[in-house]
């Protein structure tokens, strides 16, 4: 397989800074679904007004998030201060049907994947997410298409309860957040549209996040994905007390999906909680789950994995589905295309209707900007880079030996407020190969600009660091160039999906 060949060359330009942008849009249809490429645009001019006004409120994925903010402690956000507003905009949130997914990683992709089968089925539905790569419509879509919701529909929104926001951000000091107001206007756009069912990723933690105004009566399903050392301060500061915040969404007597795999003390510390709430657990990674990626191909240009998925635990039921063709590639996607897949099999046994076909459907028609995206030939060609294949992932880190690790750093925000250095994660770098007795060459070796131009050592993993991204996409290229001759390898664009908009940006800025 030439893909799987090439994913054992691997380059990575890895970063812990994060961007974002105000973006407009072009659609990109194939395979029988939409996604949305975005582009700068003057289209859609009448935005600003709406960004301008978001952009006035705090924002805490710009400056951080306050230490124990996400805690249900009183070190923790003010789950108040939300319930207010929603009772102010007559409680939009407990008009319809909701699933709600907290997670360190996978929650983006398991929204699209849910959101995306109960469209096949016909059902209109709701999807709300965070963060956005290009711009901040991504965040809400409602209706049968999965399409971002239109400029036009948030003017219009902002317009019909704006002095109810002010009123509320009076009463509340000023303490009203960017996310809390997006938060509340994404709920009032659910309930005005009258959708069945709305799919809510929540933004950090989960007892005390914006999006936990969800009630008992209004969950069909709670969806932990995974947990992991992510926001370690805001969440208590260790992988318990994050156990415990994501643990928030858990809901008197209704299912919780796991997708996982976790770490069996933290899976204890989840299910007691669900146990404590009389909560059913269904499992994703269930023993009796046999999963597995078949092989990878190329359709109408783009590569898909074919997976086959067996469930069979704690649904007690047996399912199967055979030969799905996910365009969302990498072992951790296939494990949210499951976990999906039982969140389907829950809200089945619910009550509703979903038929197998739409599962399947559902996970194949879904694919996203940033996870798993390869960059055509003409837009490797327009970033200078035509002897590489270029696939942007804000969620990949590779498990095979990668030839360079390239780290750069962007602003986050538009800010430098939470700018780390990239020389200062290349020296993390250096001491963490040290410890593990992993063999580099740094860019501060003497040895390192010879290695680089002439490849006289084909095996040690190059490390080097460079503030400016697109300085750093030149160099991968060139350890490539060196390494390869005139073999395509593979750069490898991660850390987050906010580097990714990054590049996007530059292809269509």
């Amino acid at each position: 397989m030439k893909i799987l060949k090439l994913l054992s060359r691997v380059p990575i330009l890895g970063h812990r800074m994060q961007l974002t942008s105000s973006i407009g849009v072009n659609r990109l249809s194939y395979g029988g679904f939409r996604r949305v490429l975005c582009t700068r645009s003057a289209e859609e001019p009448e935005l600003k007004e709406f960004t301008d006004y978001m952009d006035s409120l705090k924002n805490y994925e710009k400056s951080g998030v306050p230490k124990g903010a996400g805690t249900d402690s009183d070190d923790g956000f003010d789950l108040g201060r939300m319930r207010r507003l929603m009772e102010l905009l007559d409680n939009p949130h407990s008009k319809f049907k909701a699933i709600h997914i907290a997670g360190t990683k996978g929650k983006g992709s398991t929204a699209a994947f849910i959101s995306n089968i109960l469209r096949a089925e016909g059902y209109l539905v709701g999807c709300y997410t965070s963060p956005h790569i290009q711009t901040i419509r991504e965040r809400i879509s409602v209706g049968r298409l999965g399409e971002p919701v239109s400029a036009k529909s948030l003017i219009s929104l902002l317009h019909g309860i704006k002095q109810i926001i002010d009123r509320a951000m009076e009463l509340e000091n000023g303490h009203l957040s960017h996310f809390e107001v997006l938060t509340a206007m994404a709920f009032k756009l659910f309930a005005q549209e009258n959708v069945d069912i709305a799919v809510i990723e929540a933004g950090l933690g989960g007892a005390r996040d914006a999006t936990n105004v969800i009630c008992s009566s209004g969950l069909a399903t709670a969806v932990i994905t995974t947990i992991g050392e992510e926001h370690l301060a805001a969440l208590g500061g260790s992988l318990e007390s994050i156990a415990m915040a994501k643990s928030g969404i858990i809901k008197n007597s209704c299912p919780l999906v796991l997708g996982g795999p976790f770490l069996p003390h933290i899976e204890r510390i989840v299910r007691n909680k669900a146990s404590s709430m009389s909560s059913p657990v269904v499992s994703a990674s269930d023993m009796g789950n046999r999963s597995k990626i078949k092989c990878v191909n190329v359709l109408n240009g783009r590569p898909f994995q074919s997976c086959d998925i067996v469930i069979q635990g704690d649904l007690n039921q047996f399912f199967n589905l055979f030969d799905v063709k996910l365009h969302m590639l990498g072992s951790h996607q296939l494990q949210n295309a499951v976990t999906a897949t039982c969140t389907a099999l829950c809200l089945r046994n619910l009550g509703w209707q979903i038929s197998d076909e739409s599962i399947k459907a559902g996970l194949e028609n879904t694919y996203l900007l940033g996870r798993s995206q390869f960059l055509t030939s003409k837009e490797v060609e327009a970033l200078g880079l035509s002897k590489a294949m270029i696939m942007l992932d804000g969620g990949f880190f590779p498990t095979l030996q990668v030839d360079a690790v390239i780290l750069t750093e962007a602003n986050i925000a538009g800010g430098k407020a939470r700018t780390t250095p990239a020389t200062l994660l290349r020296d993390c770098w250096i001491q963490a190969s040290k410890e593990l007795e992993v063999p580099i060459i740094h860019d501060q070796m003497a040895e390192y600009h010879e290695l680089v131009k002439n490849n006289s050592d084909g095996s040690a993993t190059i490390l080097a660091a460079d503030a400016s991204f697109w300085s750093s996409m030149k160099t991968a290229n060139q350890i490539l160039e060196g390494r390869l001759g005139n073999e395509k390898g593979i750069i490898v664009v991660t850390g987050s999906l906010h580097i990714v908009s990054l590049v996007l940006a530059g292809l269509h800025g």
